[in-house]
């Protein structure tokens, strides 16, 4: 099953446009026993986040791994400056993205997973079991992301109080633009309200 690929309204032209891969991996969301909820959710939070005009190329596919490192592949090979996957990084036998994901890696950036376990830390115990990566293929990012869509909001953003503050563990996102720019990507600019992008001053555009 393949989701339409579809782009939300058109920012501002004085942002570069982007393309995303985003890739939802589940045997049984994949074969319609239950809806999915992760690509939503990652197309949900990226709209909000972004000040780019992006076009999304969503894929939903089972626990394969031969599968899924074709689908990032193709994705790459597509234009996607960044694929985030979310699914199959726990321990059961058919968790599998990681190692399709590291199948197909030129690079490798353990910051991102450690930094997506100590977000998760602070919720439960099991997040120690987590084994999400981020590699470089190309000029393109890919990251693994957790399966819950709570989940997903809180390893992008980082920890927020109650007013929306963010609290001392930033979330992921905020080293995804500068990654990007120093692969050779399009410039990604965000929203400081959602999650604010860090790069350092002399990689910085002009207001």
């Amino acid at each position: 099953m393949r989701p339409i690929e579809n782009a939300p309204p058109t920012a501002s032209n004085s942002h570069d446009p982007v393309v995303i891969g985003l890739v939802s991996i589940s045997d049984r969301a994949s074969t319609g026993i239950y809806p999915d909820q992760g690509l939503p959710a990652l197309q949900e939070w990226l709209t909000r986040a972004l000040k780019n005009p992006v076009v999304f190329k969503p894929r939903l596919i089972p626990d394969e791994q031969d599968t899924i490192s074709a689908v990032l592949i193709e994705l790459v090979r597509e234009g996607c400056c960044l694929v985030l996957t979310t699914g199959g990084t726990g321990p059961a036998l058919r968790d599998v993205t990681p190692e399709a994901t590291l199948a197909v890696a030129h690079k490798v950036l353990p910051g991102f997973g450690e930094q997506m376990r100590q977000i998760s830390l602070q919720f439960v115990p099991t997040a120690i079991l987590s084994r999400q990566v981020a590699v470089v293929r190309d000029q393109c990012l890919i990251v693994n992301l957790p399966g819950q869509p709570k989940a997903i909001a809180q390893t992008l953003e980082g920890l927020k109080d109650d007013t929306g503050q963010q609290l001392r563990i930033p979330g992921i996102f905020a080293a995804v633009p500068y990654c990007i720019d120093l692969i050779g990507g399009p410039y990604l600019e965000t929203h400081p309200a959602v999650c604010p992008a860090f790069r350092p001053q002399s990689a910085q555009r002009p207001s």
